[in-house]
């Protein structure tokens, strides 16, 4: 069963979700980030490229023939996956085929309407049997 995970209390999601996929990259661990939202996604690629001026965080998007090589892919649809280990979800909704995933990631911001659709989907997984670990962003 997937293993589930909430980061709360993010100021902003898109860095957290960075450090998260740095630490995955330095980890030789691979995460598919995902968002239905194309928008997010072209952020977040462009955020992985400033987001620390010392190191690069290898990422690409899942239909991009180097991502079965590459730790950190981007993907927003199941089409293409190059593997099933972690999945970051930044979509508002709960990802339809994060069972397929050893672990998944939920990060929640700050503000009230982020908060709102989390509590969703926390409700969503726990009424489907799955145990959820709830980590302040401090603790993390």
């Amino acid at each position: 069963m997937t293993r589930i995970d909430f980061y709360h209390y993010a100021e902003d999601k898109l860095r957290y979700a960075c450090r998260v996929a740095a630490t995955a990259a330095e980890r030789d661990s691979r995460l598919v980030v995902y968002s239905p939202d194309t928008q997010i996604l072209s952020t977040f690629d462009r955020l992985l490229w400033t987001f620390q001026s010392t190191r690069f965080v290898p990422h690409c998007r899942a239909t991009d023939a180097i991502a079965p090589e590459t730790p950190v892919v981007l993907a927003s649809d199941d089409a293409a996956l190059p593997h099933h280990d972690v999945l970051l979800n930044l979509g508002d909704d709960w990802p339809p085929f994060f069972a397929s995933f050893e672990r998944l990631l939920e990060i929640v911001g700050t503000d009230e309407e982020d908060k709102q659709r989390a509590r969703g989907r926390f409700v969503f997984y726990r009424k489907r049997g799955y145990e959820i670990n709830v980590n302040a962003i401090g603790e993390a």
